[in-house]
């Protein structure tokens, strides 16, 4: 029986039939300790379970150190060719390999994955008009291959995405790692009760950003919009509360946004459609 705590989380008593579906942001895995303590965490957190990391701070520090000068258009990575190399360099290998090796070091069983893998995450790069971001992908979450996530769940193993998908054209495309998050929860909700939680460096989402105690509990989509007209949720909490929301509204049980030490305690915000 579902029935709610405290702090506004579900809780419906059975953790063998939930798959958490958590997202890691850049923030964290480019601080080493902050990495290593989340991933300790995560790797203590009962039952099946799904990480999804970003990590474009490393992957501009890699364009830079080759000569390549980062174009970002809105907060967005314009993707050509040279910079999707890049990053499915740093994505796909350097960093998640890295939290897939420390996650072992936890006693967690991970494989790290790209949306490639088993065909689990296909996308559909984004129309040239009106801005040409290039390699870049869309998602729809009913393409997910869910059935081989089931697969790895069911063996025991912990599946660790970046945020490479592919066309099923062969061709790779760079996708936002919140979008994926998302859609790996919708997929997930087809074969049981799915959990999403977003974890970055803020304790939720804030009426002010400067202060740490202003967390909103609870955000609907109406004071969604309300926030927005105001001003008090701008730039990159935009997407990925137009994300939850999609989530929420589509079949994930719980959406989360908290901060990377919260992750196995209460806090944060939780998202809602009413």
């Amino acid at each position: 029986m579902i029935m709610e705590v405290a702090n506004g989380a579900v809780n419906d008593g059975n953790v063998k039939g939930v798959v958490n579906v958590v997202k890691i942001g850049g923030n964290i895995i480019d601080n080493p300790e902050a990495l290593e303590s989340f991933l300790r965490d995560f790797a203590a957190m009962p039952g099946r379970k799904v990480l999804v990391h970003g990590g474009g701070k490393e992957a501009t520090r890699m364009s830079e150190s080759m000569g390549i000068k980062a174009n970002m258009i809105e907060g967005r990575r314009v993707t050509d060719r040279q910079t999707l190399d890049i990053v499915t360099m740093v994505y796909a290998g350097l960093i998640n390999k890295r939290i897939v090796a420390l996650l072992q070091k936890f006693g967690c069983d991970a494989v790290g994955l790209t949306g490639a893998d088993g065909n689990v995450i296909p996308a559909t790069r984004r129309p040239a008009t009106p801005v040409d971001y290039g390699f870049v992908g869309d998602i729809d979450s009913d393409d997910v291959n869910a059935e081989f996530m089931k697969v790895l769940l069911d063996n025991g193993s912990v599946p660790v995405f970046c945020a490479i998908c592919h066309d099923k054209n062969g061709t790779l495309l760079n996708c936002n790692a919140d979008s994926v998050a998302g859609a790996v929860a919708l997929g997930v909700s087809r074969i049981g009760t799915s959990r999403l939680t977003f974890c970055f460096e803020k304790p939720g989402v804030m009426a002010d950003v400067d202060d740490e105690n202003s967390v909103i509990p609870l955000v609907t989509a109406d004071s969604f919009a309300r926030l927005k007209k105001e001003g008090i949720v701008a730039k990159g909490m935009i997407p990925k509360l137009q994300n939850a929301l999609a989530s929420a509204e589509n079949g994930v049980s719980e959406v989360r946004i908290c901060k990377a030490e919260a992750l196995l305690g209460d806090g944060g915000t939780l998202i809602r459609v009413k």
